[in-house]
């Protein structure tokens, strides 16, 4: 742990936490520097589907109403970023776990919380560093905004709290299950389903009826038509009251989703062994 420098320790609680955060998440940059098989993990799996989605298959798929399709998809494969980050948050910390750093951590006069918010501040850069290559590549085949510059900043807001929550999704799962093969299987279905079962790529309203309430409230949903709306990019109308107020529901899922991860994560790392 030579790369990991500790603050002194006159300074206030809070000034504390905030130094070891910020010394810890420069701990996990670091190693991505070695093995940055994570960046590659989160950046690929938005940028295959935009390429093989948006690209090539774009001529075959209408969006309802009109508009480019590519400008559709941009806020779903946005949200992929997320999604993706889920899996390799929740094995890098399960692999802490299993290798004794959690045991290295408790003997150093470290505060407890900040392993954690460390963790996710440093996979935060990274999922940001690999939203810009995919926003790169949608500017490439297509995509563009319609909107002044405080909506666009808006939106790319929006998608970076739904990058964190995410985030301490995976720090939860990786506490709690603790086995790398089990979370990989669940990361895919995770990934999978809470991008179609919403409006990522196609409207909901071509799913049947038994499932589309579930796709509607999904907060994927709602933040991806906050994003097409701030963007000016296109919507497809209807949906109830998650597509009429897309913005107060991702906010609300999202406020809920980190004040129940967040304690929860922090309570399971406490009691971790």
């Amino acid at each position: 742990m030579s790369e990991l420098s500790l603050p002194a320790r006159p300074l206030s609680g809070l000034a504390v936490g905030l130094a070891d955060t910020f010394a810890l998440a420069g701990r996990h940059l670091l190693h991505l520097r070695r093995a940055p098989g994570k960046f590659l993990g989160i950046t690929l799996n938005p940028l295959v589907l935009l390429i093989a989605v948006g690209y090539l298959f774009r001529d075959s798929i209408s969006v309802p109403g009109s508009g480019a399709y590519e400008e559709y998809l941009m806020a779903g494969v946005a949200v992929q970023v997320g999604l993706a980050s889920i899996g390799p948050t929740a094995i890098g910390v399960c692999m802490d776990l299993r290798g004794g750093l959690v045991d290295r951590f408790r003997s150093l006069p470290v505060s407890r919380g900040s392993v954690l918010f460390g963790q996710t501040l440093s996979d935060l850069i990274v999922s940001m560093l690999g939203l810009g290559i995919v926003m790169s590549v949608g500017l490439v085949v297509g995509w563009r905004p319609h909107t002044g510059t405080l909506s666009v900043l808006a939106g790319f807001a929006l998608i970076v709290g739904f990058v964190y929550a995410m985030l301490w999704l995976g720090v939860l799962i990786g506490l709690l299950m603790r086995t790398p093969e089990a979370i990989d299987s669940l990361g895919a279905i995770v990934l999978v389903a809470f991008s179609f079962l919403s409006n990522a790529f196609f409207s909901v309203q071509g799913l049947p009826s038994w499932i589309r309430p579930l796709a509607e409230w999904n907060p994927v949903s709602s933040v991806v038509t906050a994003c097409r709306t701030l963007w000016g990019n296109p919507v497809v109308t209807g949906g109830g009251f998650p597509a009429e107020h897309p913005l107060l529901v991702a906010f609300g899922t999202l406020a809920a989703l980190l004040a129940l991860c967040v304690p929860l994560s922090l309570r399971a790392y406490r009691e971790a062994g």
